[in-house]
C-alpha cells in the first residue's frame, strides 16, 4: 500500500502535503474553485473549509429562528442536547473506526442488544425480589459487557480472517439483529425495568422553583406530575455523560500514543508496521472501543425511555452516525477526523431535523438535506485533503 505521508510525527491525520492531493497540473486544473489560489492558500479559504460544518450549524440556526417560533429558546435547545445523546456516542464510536480507514456497521443494532438485553436483565431479576440499586446495577453491567462481544468478534474477523471491515461489521450486524429479536419475542419492548431508572435517564443539574426553592439533581420532592411545569429546569444529566464520553475519546486520540498510532494506521498500514505498531492488536481494539461506547448508548437509551427498545430501523442509526463523521471532517478513507468536529456534525443533523419540525416542513425533507450534506463534506475533503 502507498504510503500516504508521515502519520508517526504526532499530527492528527498525518500526511504530507502531497499525500491526498492532486497528482499533476491536470488534476489541478480539475480541481475549481478549491483548488485556485485563493480558494487553497488564502485565509479565508483554509477557514472556511475546516470550519464548514460549524458555519452551516450557526446559519441554520440563525434560519430556524426566524423560521418557526420556539426555536431559539433553552428548553428546546436542551431537548436536543438529550435527544441526540444516543447519536452523539454512537458517532464517536463511529469516528475512531473510520479514522483507521475501516467501518462498523454493527454499532446500531449493538445499541439495541444493549438496550434490551440491560431491561430483560433487569426485568427478571425485578421479579425475583432482588433490590431495586442491586436490579439496576446487574443489568447495566449486562448491558455493557454483552457489548463488548460484538467489538471483538469483528476485530478478530478483520485481523486474523483479513474479512474486509464492511463485511465483517455487517456479519456482526445480523448475528446481533437476530440476539435481540430472540431477547425481545420479535418487535416487542422488554418492559419491567425499574421506574427509577427513567428518574436517572431524564434528570437535570438544576431545577428551579421560582416560588420556594432550587434543587440539584433531582427536582423537589413535592413537585408532583400535574405541577411539573411551574419550575424550570437546567443542563439536562445527559450533557455530562456526552462531554465525558467525547473529552475522554477526544483526549485519547489528540494527546496519548494510543491516539497516534490510530491516526498512523488510517494514514498508511505498511508504514504503521513497519514503525513497529501491532496493527492487528491495536484494531481489534479500536473495534471493542467502539462497540462498547455503543453499548454505553444503548444501556442511555434504556434510562431514557424505561424500556428495552428495539427498533428495525437500527441501520439508521449507524448511517446518521457515519454521516455526521464525515460532516465533521473524518475523511472514508482513513487517516483524518476530529472527535470535536464529529460532534459538529452530530449537532448539524439534530438542528437540521428539529429546525425542518418546528418550521412545519416534512421531516422527509431531512434526508436531501443529509445527503447534500454528505456530497459537500466529500467535496471538501477531495478539495483540501490535508486541511484537518
Amino acid at each position: 500500500m502507498a504510503d500516504k505521508g508521515r502519520p508517526l510525527a504526532g499530527i492528527p491525520g498525518g500526511g504530507s502535503p502531497s499525500s491526498k492531493g492532486p497528482s499533476s497540473i491536470s488534476d489541478q486544473t480539475r480541481g475549481g474553485f478549491f483548488q485556485t489560489t485563493f480558494g487553497r492558500q488564502t485565509a479565508f479559504g483554509q477557514f472556511t473549509a475546516r470550519n464548514w460544518a460549524l458555519l452551516f450549524l450557526i446559519l441554520m440556526i440563525v434560519i430556524f429562528s426566524f423560521a418557526g417560533p420556539g426555536f431559539f429558546d433553552i428548553v428546546n435547545f436542551q431537548n436536543i442536547i438529550h435527544l441526540s445523546t444516543g447519536t452523539f456516542l454512537l458517532a464517536a464510536a463511529e469516528t475512531l473506526v473510520v479514522i483507521t480507514g475501516g467501518i462498523d456497521l454493527s454499532i446500531g443494532y449493538v445499541y439495541g442488544l444493549a438496550s434490551v438485553l440491560g431491561a430483560k436483565v433487569m426485568q427478571i431479576l425485578g421479579a425475583g425480589g432482588m433490590p431495586v440499586p442491586l436490579v439496576i446495577v446487574l443489568g447495566s453491567l449486562a448491558a455493557l459487557l454483552v457489548s463488548i462481544l460484538p467489538g471483538l468478534g469483528n476485530g478478530v474477523l478483520i485481523t486474523r480472517f483479513k474479512v474486509p471491515p464492511f463485511i465483517a461489521t455487517m456479519g456482526m450486524w445480523g448475528i446481533c439483529n437476530g440476539v435481540t429479536l430472540f431477547l425481545s419475542d420479535g418487535f416487542m419492548p422488554v418492559m419491567g425495568a425499574p421506574s427509577q431508572i427513567n428518574d436517572i435517564g431524564n434528570s437535570y443539574f438544576l431545577y428551579i422553583d421560582p416560588s420556594k426553592t432550587v434543587s440539584f439533581f433531582s427536582k423537589p420532592p413535592y413537585i408532583t406530575l400535574t405541577s411539573i411545569r411551574n419550575i424550570r429546569r437546567l443542563i439536562p444529566n445527559s450533557l455530562f455523560l456526552t462531554l465525558l464520553v467525547l473529552f475522554i475519546l477526544g483526549f485519547v486520540m489528540s494527546r496519548t500514543r494510543f491516539g497516534r498510532h490510530t491516526y498512523a494506521i488510517g494514514g498508511s498500514m505498511d508504514a504503521a508496521v513497519r514503525a513497529g505498531i501491532n496493527v492487528d492488536r491495536h484494531l481489534v481494539m479500536i473495534y471493542v472501543i467502539s462497540s462498547f461506547v455503543s453499548g454505553i448508548a444503548g444501556l442511555f437509551n434504556l434510562f431514557q425511555t424505561g424500556i428495552g427498545n428495539y427498533t428495525p430501523s437500527g441501520a439508521n442509526y449507524e448511517l446518521m452516525a457515519v454521516a455526521a463523521v464525515v460532516i465533521g471532517g473524518a475523511s472514508l478513507t482513513g487517516g483524518k477526523g476530529r472527535i470535536m468536529g464529529t460532534a459538529v456534525g452530530v449537532l448539524v443533523l439534530a438542528v437540521l431535523e428539529n429546525g425542518l419540525q418546528i418550521a412545519g416542513i416534512s421531516a422527509f425533507y431531512r434526508y436531501i438535506g443529509v445527503g447534500v450534506l454528505l456530497t459537500i463534506a466529500v467535496i471538501i475533503d477531495r478539495a483540501f485533503p490535508d486541511m484537518f
